[in-house]
Formats: C-alpha cells, structure tokens, sequence
C-alpha cells in the first residue's frame, strides 16, 4: 500500500470518528433537552391543575393557595419588604454554611490525622449526628441570645456533624496504596495529606457542599422560626399564625428556588475546579 493510499485511509477513518462522535454528541445534546421539555411540562401541568381545581372549589383554595394568588402575594411582596427578608435569610445561610463546612474540614483532617483521637470523638459524633438538632434551639438562644447569633448557631449545628463525617470518611477511603508508595518515598504525613489525599477527595467535598447547603438553609429556617423578626422563616410562621397561607405558600416557594440557585452555584463552582 503506498503512503498516498495510507493517508487516505486514514482520512476516511478521521472522517468516520468524527462523523460518529458528532451523532453521539447529538443524541445527549437532545436527550437533554428532552428531559428539560418534560421537566417543564410537569411544573406547567401542575400548576394548571391546580389553578383549575383551585378555580372549581374541588380544592379548598383558602388552605391550598393557588398560583394566581401567590403571583399576586409574591408582586405585593416585591413592593415592600421582600428583599430585606431575602437577604437576612441568605446572609444567615452563606455565613452558617461557610463557618460548617470550614469547621468541619479542619476538625475531619484533625481527625484524620490522629487515629486515637478519632476513635475517642466517634462514639460522641455518632450521638450528636443522631440529636434532633431542633431541640438544642431553646438552649443555644439562651447561650448565644436571641437574634441572628442564634440563628447561625443553629445552621452550624446541623450542618458541621455531617460534614465533619462525610469529609473524614472519603479521608480514610482514600486509596491506601498511593499512600504506601508515597511513604516508601519517605513522604511526610502532610506531604500525604496535601498531595494524595486532599487532591482524591475533591468531589466528596463538594458532595458534602451540596448536602450542606440544604442542611445550613433548614438550620436558619429553623431558627427564625423560633427567634428571628425578619427572613423567609419569619414569614411563614407570620402567615401561618395569622392564616395567611398564600404568604406561606409564596414564602416555602421562594425558599425553594433559593435553595435551587444555591445548589446550582455549588455544581458550577465544582464544573470549574474539576475542570
């Protein structure tokens, strides 16, 4: 086979590759937006059932809400206070969520670090992982006063058990023969730690990130159930004790989306770092 006959076979092979990987390429880029068109037809679907049971009296709009009330409680709230109430909410959450997950890392490496440590602290943090959190709320208003303190107490409370938890054990998991290799190389823990183990665990941290976010946002709804005067929280509790139930409605779907943005945050942020 001459050299002219060889790179036309590989130029048709090119061709082929490239043609199946364009056609392969296509089939997730549509499968994407297939499962996209349903997602959307589901919560256009439901919110029209709703709308027309609420419209029909087959539900009771008055314990249910409807979207068209929520629409209007959620531009009534535009115009006043919504915005102070989201950034309380956000400024609670961003701060409890960062101080659980700072916490958490350092005390799971400390961890880590000292086997004997960890196995004094793991009977403790199995019985603080199963406490309701909720029930310390009285005791840390006490301790830390009431106010936004408190608040961002009790997010850290729920969030730091299960990062310190979740990170330890990707730590511990991490795979055991690089760490051997490395030490046959006379390797110092924290060159192990900072080279091998931290760099294998990267997508466990953001797992816990993404798990944390959530649990940081129940810890301040929690709290400003009990003491705040502003926040999402509030304002569900304030619907529920006057019987406002579109307030409260409009209140959990805006915390919703919240929680989504924030979720979604997290999953760019890790997109970029990963890549």
């Amino acid at each position: 086979m001459t050299k002219q006959q060889k790179k036309s076979n590989n130029e048709k092979i090119n061709e082929e590759v490239s043609l199946n990987r364009k056609t392969y390429l296509r089939k997730i880029r549509n499968r994407k937006i297939a499962i996209f068109t349903v997602q959307i037809l589901i919560l256009v679907g439901f919110i029209a059932i709703w709308e027309l049971l609420a419209k029909a009296d087959v539900i009771d709009s008055f314990i249910t809400s409807q979207p068209s009330r929520i629409v209007k409680t959620f531009l009534n709230l535009s115009n006043n206070d919504l915005l102070e109430h989201l950034k309380i909410t956000l400024i609670e959450t961003l701060v409890g969520f960062s101080l659980g997950t700072i916490l958490g890392v350092i005390i799971a490496i400390i961890l880590w670090w000292s086997p004997f440590i960890s196995k004094v602290a793991e009977p403790y943090l199995v019985i603080l992982n199963s406490l309701p959190k909720v029930a310390l709320g009285p005791i840390i208003i006490v301790w830390v006063g009431a106010g936004m303190p408190a608040i961002i107490v009790m997010a850290v409370a729920i969030s730091l058990i299960v990062t310190i938890l979740d990170i330890l054990n990707g730590l511990i998991n991490t795979d055991k023969e690089k760490i051997k290799m490395a030490k046959t190389f006379n390797a110092s823990k924290l060159q192990i730690l900072t080279k091998i183990v931290i760099p294998a665990n990267i997508s466990t941290l953001f797992n816990t990130l993404k798990v944390n976010i959530g649990l940081s946002l129940v810890g301040v709804i929690s709290g400003e159930f009990l003491v705040s005067k502003g926040g999402l929280g509030y304002l569900i509790v304030y619907g529920g004790q006057v019987f406002k139930l579109d307030l409260v409605m409009t209140s959990v779907i805006i915390l919703g989306i919240v929680a989504a943005l924030m979720y979604e945050g997290i999953e760019i942020l890790r997109r970029k770092i990963v890549k």
